[in-house]
């Protein structure tokens, strides 16, 4: 089994602000690492007769978001990736799939919280309010919830799901 989850959220500005060095370490870090992993990974699914790989991307992947295009880019990319290598991969029994977190608790969210607050002049208050405005559960994503995900699509009740993208949001419906 395969968990990639290595990422950063590159810049937050507009996007003719971006250089495109922090276009191409954001996709690096994001996009291309997940890429690096997979393709280590092949042979030694292959030896064991399959397995499963997932992917972790995010609702930005799927939805945009204002100010964050290299990181939006990048997880979309993800998606992509992942239903190629499913199409690719489920002849050697190797289900690929992929984990959409919504807005997480955390370090991680907190950071996000500040930079959509800075990008949008409000206060940290007010940003996380916008965003659970936008959560039909009104709370953030834990780390739990995620990683229940990953459990799931790692074991054996999900042998025949591969190349799907699912989404650990808490019902997140507009653009963060």
């Amino acid at each position: 089994m395969l968990v990639n989850n290595a990422g950063g959220g590159g810049p937050t500005a507009p996007l003719e602000e971006i250089s495109p060095d922090e276009w191409r370490d954001t996709v690096a870090s994001n996009l291309e690492s997940q890429f690096l992993c997979i393709r280590r990974a092949i042979p030694m699914l292959r030896s064991a007769g399959g397995g499963s790989i997932i992917n972790i991307s995010s609702t930005v992947g799927r939805d945009g978001c204002p100010n964050r295009s290299p990181y939006t880019a990048a997880k979309a990319g993800v998606i992509g990736l992942t239903k190629t290598a499913a199409m690719e991969l489920g002849p050697d029994n190797i289900r690929v799939n992929v984990v959409q977190p919504g807005p997480v608790e955390g370090p991680r969210g907190r950071w996000a919280m500040a930079a959509r607050a800075k990008a949008f002049g409000e206060t940290v208050e007010q940003a996380m309010e916008q965003v659970l405005q936008m959560v039909s559960l009104r709370r953030l994503v834990t780390a739990d919830d995620i990683a229940a995900a990953v459990t799931f699509l790692a074991g054996p009740a999900a042998q025949n799901i591969t190349g799907q993208t699912i989404a650990v949001d808490a019902g997140l419906h507009g653009m963060m």
